[in-house]
């Protein structure tokens, strides 16, 4: 039996938290045992807190850790580095929602003692049929394709607790602790039927904060010595064009999402070698709250 510890960095989160703490509480398991859920509430001014411990009355499972100020998803990842207890880490962000049986699907990988870290596949709730329901659409079917062959995480990963923390000023946790497992000596996984629900940016301006600062966050990865497979651009657009659906609305949203695409990376290495801004401590994208 695998037995994992469940972290879900929260800040904010009152509309979402109640429904994924309920949706991890469900998970149809065989091999894998959840044996905490640990809920990070860091520097929340809603009910975020609130709902959290009420759900956890309930459920002697869940724990809820609060940092009274908020200092960062890193920082909060890092506490609960400290108190995990499990091996095996699963770390969600707090505005999806798990399949029923995801976490058995990404855990079930870690039976592979050369496994170090899986990642599931995030499949958007937005309407395809909208502009920025396209471009939330094309970006994470794109980076499915991408992680076929050469695994990307995000949105919800697990990991071996191989590492006691991550650098506080990432705006890239996920991607951090991808570098650090592999420097580790483990291999990725991309586990496409680990599905998680997530919500893209329903405005340009949302858009816009999102790519700005993950792109700022892959370039001082990049610094360091870690590409992610979702930065050559170049590969990327090929994938766009074998991938594409050749009907009216693709031919005219597509060319609109890579120039937005491209201002947003562009955005991205302003704010990281021009203004040597770190986005650890992000602006909301206040849209992808609304699963």
């Amino acid at each position: 039996m695998l037995k994992c510890s469940v972290g879900v960095m929260a800040h904010n989160e009152e509309k979402n938290i109640a429904r994924l703490l309920e949706a991890l509480l469900g998970q149809e398991l065989l091999g894998v045992e959840i044996s905490e859920i640990i809920v990070v509430a860091s520097g929340c001014t809603d009910r975020t807190k609130k709902i959290a411990c009420e759900v956890a009355e309930k459920n002697p499972k869940i724990k809820v850790l609060v940092q009274e100020k908020r200092e960062g998803k890193a920082s909060a990842v890092n506490l609960w580095l400290k108190k995990a207890a499990a091996d095996i880490m699963v770390m969600e962000s707090a505005d999806t929602i798990p399949e029923k049986d995801t976490i058995e699907k990404i855990v079930i990988p870690f039976e592979n003692p050369e496994i170090g870290m899986a990642g599931a596949r995030p499949v958007p709730t937005n309407d395809p049929k909208t502009f920025m329901g396209f471009a939330t659409h094309l970006l994470w079917n794109l980076h499915h394709h991408i992680s076929l062959k050469n695994p990307k995480m995000g949105e919800l990963v697990a990991f071996r607790k191989v590492i006691s923390e991550i650098p506080v000023d990432t705006a890239v946790d996920e991607a951090e602790i991808e570098a650090a497992v592999k420097k580790n000596g483990y291999g990725i996984k991309y586990v496409p039927d680990a599905v998680v629900q997530n919500r893209g940016p329903e405005n340009i301006s949302d858009f816009l904060k999102q790519r700005r600062r993950i792109q700022a966050g892959h370039l001082a990865l990049k610094k360091k010595g870690h590409s992610v497979s979702t930065s050559n651009g170049g590969k990327i657009f090929l994938l766009l064009l074998r991938n594409m659906d050749w009907d009216l609305r693709s031919l005219v949203f597509t060319p609109l999402v890579v120039l937005l695409e491209a201002w947003g990376r562009f955005l991205g290495w302003y704010d990281w070698r021009i203004k040597r801004k770190k986005h650890h401590i992000w602006e909301i994208a206040k849209s992808t709250k609304k699963l």
